[in-house]
Formats: structure tokens, C-alpha cells, sequence
């Protein structure tokens, strides 16, 4: 009874299993296996294993048979490669074959279980094509990610460069709007008071009209000719500011004497004093110099009348200047009503005026006009001041020694 069951699992097994002796001689083959390589009972039975072993390890396998009766064991065949078994009409399938064994009258015998796995070779490979597929896709996806995330790059990166653009165009515009602000307030206040004293001396100079009344007269002719020297100097600014701007003052260095200078410059400036103010020279250069002259005497010209126009009555005004190997310092410095910390940034600015000098005349140009002749004669300009105390210009330039002229 057990005999026939156990013959009957062997007939009906879903897998191939063949019953082969230690030679490799098969003794029996279930009908799965006959089916799975297309040989009647009577072909197998009695052939040697290696009939159903591919022509190009068939040696190999037998010397692997010799191996496995010396220690058989239960086991997987092929650990760690791909199995090949053949059909009968020399075709391949690739398979999973384990082997089992066991004794009977001191022979060995070997039981081989044979399962074909094309479908699931196929199943893998179909598998790998589509992990591969995955892969190729991932990466052009990342590869789009990357050209998307350049492009976005580029893109923010030219929207920054815009948005700077239109930052500087802003600031630009706002510094536009404030020099406008700044030229329509100095305007009204320089224009508007020369111009009124200009119309009322000519009314008044209509009333005068005997010789008696000459002395009269003089005075509004010479406070017309004082209100339109104003207006001179005003649009003189106006056009100096212009011709720098646009490049066209250029500097022009010869040898001159800075003394000499310096004292034409103080007699020239010495109508404008105020009633007990003196100037004072502490000059300890050698005379010789090697510079642009008319913009030295600009220069000078301006910082003294500042000094002469911002200081009151019975003031000193100190012109001091010094020398060494490579450049000329001269300091103009004066006793007036000095310059807040919060006005001294933008002095040099056009058309920027101190908040404590809006009353006293000028039009915001002089200091930016010396700052842009210091700069021709590629020297410096300093400015230390305090409210109430007074204010000391310094500017330097290169001496003759120095120059390359």
C-alpha cells in the first residue's frame, strides 16, 4: 500500500525528478520529467545523466558527480551561477535542480528535482529591462531637473541683475528728484534776492534824477552791478559743473610758484573779508611746484571765501601749508559756524547745502566743484568740522618730485 502511494506522488509530482545510480545511470523518470524533455521512458531509462547536460560542461559534470558520491549531501545544485538543462532535440532551458539522496543495500542512490524556470528567467529579465528602463528615465528626468533648475538659475540670476538695474535706475531717479529739489530751492533763494535788489535800484534809480542826487544813484548802480556779479558767479558754477561732467576740463601741470600764488590769491580775497576778520599764512614750502595753477587757484578761492562767508566778525582764518618727498598738503581752516556730522556726508554733493547755512548765500555747488579739480590733479580732500567751532579743509597733490611730467 505505501509502494503504490509512493508511486503514485512520483507519477503525478509537478516537477521533473529522476532516480539515477552513483554512476549517473538513471533508473527511473517521473512522467513530469519525460514530459519537460521530450523522451519516451524507454529513451531515458538506462542513459546516462549527462544526456540531459549541455554539450559544454557535460565533462565537468561528471567529475562534479564523482565529487558529490564522495560527500553526498542534500543540496541546491549550481550555488551562485546559472543552471542549463537539454531536451531531447538539443535545445537549452534553464533550470533550478537540487539534489537528495539516500542508501539501500549499501548503494547510493541520487534523486535529482528538476524545475524549469523560463518563465521566471523571463519574469526577471522583463524585470531588469524595466529597472534599466526606470534607471534611463530617472536619469533623463534628472537630467531635465538639472537643465530645468539651470534654466531657473539663469532666470533668477537675470531677474537679480534686473532688479539691481532697476535699483541703481530708482536711486538714480531719487537722486534726480533731490537735485531737481535741491536746484529749485537754491534757485528761488539765489535768483529771486539779486534779482529783486536789481528791479528795486532801478526803480529807485527812475526817482533820482538831479545832480544832487548823484550819490544815490551811485549806490543802486553799484548794488545792481554787485546783485549781477552774483548772478555771473552763479551761472559760472552752473557751466563749471557742466564742463566737468562732461570731460571737457582737463589739467594742464606746468611749474609755477605755489608762494606767489598763495599771496595773489589771499590779496585777491581780501575785499571780501568781514568787518575784524584777517587771514593768516603759515606757508613752509619750497616755492617750485609742479602742478595746474588756475585749478590751484580755484581751488584756493573757493575754500577761502567759504571760510570768509561762514565766519562772523573778528574771526582768523588760518592758510597753512607743508610739503615732503611726494605730495602738498594746504590746510584752510576758519573759526565759523561749522558743520553737523549728518551734513558733512553729503558736502560734497551737488547742490547740497548745510541746514545752518540756508540763510546765508551760495548754491550748493563750490564744494563739489574743488572735490572734482582735487580729483583731476589726482590728490585728496579732508574735511574735519564742529558746530559752532569752525571747520578745517585740507587738500593734497602730488609735488614736482613726485610727478610724472
Amino acid at each position: 500500500m505505501v509502494s503504490d502511494l509512493f508511486s503514485a506522488v512520483f507519477a503525478n509530482a509537478t516537477i521533473g525528478i529522476i532516480l539515477s545510480d552513483s554512476s549517473g545511470r538513471m533508473l527511473s523518470v517521473s512522467q513530469f520529467a519525460l514530459n519537460l524533455f521530450g523522451y519516451t521512458e524507454a529513451e531515458m531509462v538506462g542513459q546516462p545523466i549527462e544526456i540531459l547536460v549541455p554539450d559544454s560542461i557535460s565533462g565537468r559534470h561528471e567529475r562534479l558527480r564523482e565529487s558529490f558520491n564522495a560527500d553526498p549531501q542534500v543540496r541546491a545544485m549550481g550555488h551562485g551561477r546559472d543552471l542549463y538543462a537539454k531536451r531531447k532535440g538539443g535545445s537549452v532551458f534553464p533550470a533550478e535542480i537540487s539534489l537528495s539522496y539516500f542508501y539501500q543495500d549499501e548503494k547510493l542512490y541520487v534523486v535529482a528535482y528538476i524545475i524549469d524556470i523560463s518563465y521566471k528567467k523571463e519574469a526577471e529579465r522583463t524585470l531588469i529591462e524595466q529597472k534599466n528602463s526606470i534607471e534611463q528615465l530617472n536619469a533623463q528626468l534628472e537630467q531635465k531637473v538639472a537643465d530645468r533648475t539651470h534654466a531657473l538659475m539663469t532666470t533668477l540670476h537675470q531677474l537679480e541683475e534686473s532688479r539691481d538695474e532697476l535699483s541703481k535706475a530708482l536711486a538714480a531717479e531719487r537722486e534726480l528728484g533731490e537735485l531737481k529739489s535741491r536746484f529749485v530751492s537754491m534757485a528761488s533763494h539765489e535768483f529771486r534776492t539779486p534779482l529783486a535788489a536789481v528791479l528795486t535800484s532801478a526803480a529807485l534809480l527812475e526817482k533820482y534824477k538831479t545832480s544832487e542826487e548823484q550819490d544815490k544813484r551811485q549806490k543802486h548802480i553799484q548794488r545792481i552791478k554787485s546783485s549781477v556779479n552774483h548772478l555771473n558767479d552763479i551761472l559760472e558754477e552752473f557751466l563749471s559743473v557742466g564742463r566737468l561732467e562732461e570731460g571737457r576740463v582737463k589739467a594742464s601741470c606746468a611749474v609755477f610758484d605755489l608762494g606767489d600764488l598763495i599771496s595773489d590769491v589771499v590779496a585777491d580775497v581780501q575785499g571780501m573779508r568781514k568787518a575784524g576778520q584777517t587771514i593768516r599764512v603759515e606757508f613752509d614750502c619750497r616755492s617750485q611746484v609742479w602742478s595746474d595753477k588756475s585749478l590751484i587757484r580755484k581751488i584756493l578761492v573757493n575754500l577761502l571765501s567759504n571760510a570768509i562767508k561762514y565766519s562772523s566778525d573778528d574771526r582768523e582764518i588760518l592758510l597753512s601749508g607743508h610739503c615732503d618727498e611726494e605730495m602738498t598738503r594746504i590746510s584752510i581752516r576758519d573759526q565759523g559756524i561749522g558743520i553737523s556730522e549728518e551734513d558733512q556726508k553729503h558736502l560734497f554733493e551737488r547742490f547740497y547745502r548745510a541746514k545752518n547755512a540756508t540763510n546765508i548765500q551760495g548754491t550748493g555747488l563750490g564744494l563739489h566743484i574743488v572735490a572734482k579739480y582735487i580729483e583731476l590733479l589726482n590728490g585728496t580732500i579732508d574735511l574735519e568740522s564742529q558746530l559752532h567751532q569752525g571747520t578745517t579743509v585740507t587738500f593734497t597733490f602730488p609735488n614736482e618730485n613726485h610727478s610724472a611730467h
